[in-house]
């Protein structure tokens, strides 16, 4: 297993190792034991796991308070996760980067609490899977613009599906700071 931090503070990329042979593959996708390695918790609540149709793009999701960590990883076909640093006073507010998850490699993204996360899908479909740190509040929901001109996340596509909440969803720059997540509280 190889971890790896990303350009922004606190998500971890971990690219998994695979064992290949005539019958398939084999791999882990979580061990407990992981909780040692730098940045990832081991207090995973809660398993998500999603079906999309090509250009269904879904997010940028967060919730504050409550805020949640979240493994992902997809298991059939490929998207490109994005992650947005949205807490208050931290060095990297505002900025975002983003990866392409795919089976092919199996690569999974450590997203901390206190980010917002989405993704859109690039292949005909894809199965994504995530777990995470706390569990789902709907009361405590929060979405921010995909296509935030401030943000100008580089997606690989320019019409996505969408759900109405994220198609109505405000600029970042217009949720008041107290709905927000505080750097360095989280």
């Amino acid at each position: 297993m190889n971890l790896r931090g990303t350009r922004l503070q606190g998500p971890v990329m971990i690219e998994p190792r695979i064992f290949r042979d005539e019958r398939g593959y084999f791999l882990e996708t979580w061990n407990q034991s992981r909780s040692g390695d730098p940045g990832i918790p081991s207090d995973f609540v809660q398993d998500n796991l999603s079906r999309s149709a090509k250009g269904v793009l879904r997010g940028l999701h967060y919730q504050h308070p409550a805020a949640q960590g979240k493994l992902v990883m997809v298991l059939q076909g490929e998207v490109y996760d994005v992650a947005v640093d949205i807490r208050v006073g931290s060095p990297t507010f505002g900025q975002w980067m983003g990866l392409t998850l795919s089976s092919a490699d199996h690569r999974q993204l450590y997203i901390p609490p206190g980010f917002a996360h989405g993704f859109v899908v690039t292949s005909e479909f894809a199965v994504f899977m995530y777990k995470c740190t706390n569990f789902y509040r709907p009361e405590f929901e929060g979405s921010v613009a995909w296509d935030d001109p401030d943000l100008a996340i580089e997606w690989p596509v320019s019409s996505p599906i969408l759900a109405a909440k994220d198609r109505d969803a405000p600029r970042l720059r217009a949720i008041p700071p107290d709905r927000l997540p505080a750097w360095p509280e989280i």
